[in-house]
């Protein structure tokens, strides 16, 4: 039979934040992938190595971590006073689907030096030296992302000294803001679906737990520490190694998706692997980091730890970390609570790889909680760019 060559596409691997990636610009994909769907999701997995029963994505771009199987697809703007649309997929690594329901904050760090790098700005408009603004659409969630990122002499700037807890090296700084990042108007309502600030939430086998559930940069449950018999300071092999707390947290986030609206049945969960995101949060305490580094609950408003994609993240998510702020500026919720209580527009959160600092700014409006901006400052690199050889199917 015959054997046809693999399908030679540009592409460009990143990290951003946290995070890497796989990037394509929309017209660079095969005519059937242009557009969602089958072909589409086809390619991303076998791109990736997905399915891979092995969980090591031995024959594909993926790193076997819900932080290194993503893909990203960038494309003129199609909303106007926005310079491109930023869709995000994660691939699942055992299971044969990609998630398109939420973003990727992480990788939205890599998107604007992207899009500078690729011509999809006016170059008019992209200073030599300084800051050059992007204007992201972000087309999984509807939401606008603005990037500022250091030109240095007329290329975008990817070295500096801008350390990131969970990343090895330093980097030129990306500052991040998040649009009015609550889902006022998507799968779950409002910023607080249930129109609480904290839920009696029912697990099954479990029991009833306090709950936050919020909508903000991405959907995410959130429960005490101590509640499910954890302290807050605990790194990856304490959860992922275990289990029957993988368990607990999946039921959670189930229980979480139900109450949220995300889901109308509890099957379907399995199929909505990145979101909602669950997080346990406590108050300030030392702890040992995953790189040996001490960190002390002086400089700490709270330890916050949230699972990705059925696992214990090695760091923080940047869509979680606009949760987390935005919590932390509502009086009244679990996050709040942890960090101390109190009205705030910054908090300072530990997790497994160190320290992060993102900033919210919440008021109420007619009785209802909202945000209008977070803000955070991530990384880029570009780490390869070049071609992804994929086979035909």
């Amino acid at each position: 039979m015959p054997h046809p060559p693999q399908l030679r596409i540009p592409a460009t691997y990143m990290r951003g934040g946290t995070s890497k990636g796989v990037f394509f610009r929309l017209a660079d994909l095969p005519e059937a992938a242009r557009v969602p769907g089958p072909a589409r999701d086809a390619l991303l997995m076998r791109g990736i190595g997905s399915p891979d029963p092995y969980g090591q994505h031995t024959d594909g771009m993926g790193g076997a971590t819900s932080s290194t199987s993503k893909c990203v697809i960038i494309g003129p703007s199609s909303v106007p006073g926005h310079d491109v649309d930023y869709l995000y997929g994660q691939v699942a690594i055992e299971e044969a689907f990609v998630d398109w329901s939420g973003n990727c904050g992480n990788l939205s760090a890599a998107v604007g030096p992207f899009a500078i790098a690729n011509g999809f700005l006016d170059p008019a408009r992209v200073p030599a030296e300084g800051i050059c603004t992007v204007r992201i659409w972000q087309s999984n969630i509807g939401k606008t992302i603005v990037a500022h990122v250091p030109m240095c002499g007329g290329q975008v700037q990817e070295t500096g000294d801008f350390e990131l807890d969970g990343v090895t090296f330093p980097a030129a700084e990306i500052a991040l803001e998040f649009l009015d990042p609550a889902d006022d108007d998507g799968d779950g309502g409002s910023m607080f679906p249930t129109g609480n600030l904290v839920d009696a939430l029912e697990v099954p086998g479990i029991g009833t737990l306090e709950a936050t559930l919020i909508n903000a940069g991405i959907p995410t449950v959130f429960v005490d520490a101590a509640a499910i018999g954890l302290t807050g300071t605990e790194l990856q092999p304490a959860i992922n190694g275990n289990p029957e707390r993988l368990k607990l947290f999946e039921a959670i986030r189930t229980a979480g998706a139900l109450r949220m609206g995300l889901i109308k049945t509890a099957e379907e969960a399995a199929t909505r692997q990145h979101t909602p995101k669950v997080a346990f949060v406590s108050p300030p305490a030392d702890y040992v980091a995953s790189s040996g580094k001490a960190i002390a609950a002086a400089d700490i408003d709270l330890n916050v730890r949230a699972l990705s994609m059925g696992k214990l993240h090695h760091a923080m998510m940047g869509t979680a970390s606009v949760a987390i702020a935005t919590a932390a500026s509502v009086p009244g919720t679990l996050v709040n609570r942890a960090a101390g209580g109190g009205a705030r527009e910054a908090v300072r959160f530990g997790h497994p790889s160190g320290t992060m600092r993102v900033g919210a700014k919440a008021e109420q409006i007619d009785g209802q909680w909202t945000v209008t901006k977070a803000i955070m400052s991530r990384s880029a690199r570009v780490l390869m760019e070049g071609w992804v050889r994929v086979p035909v199917a």
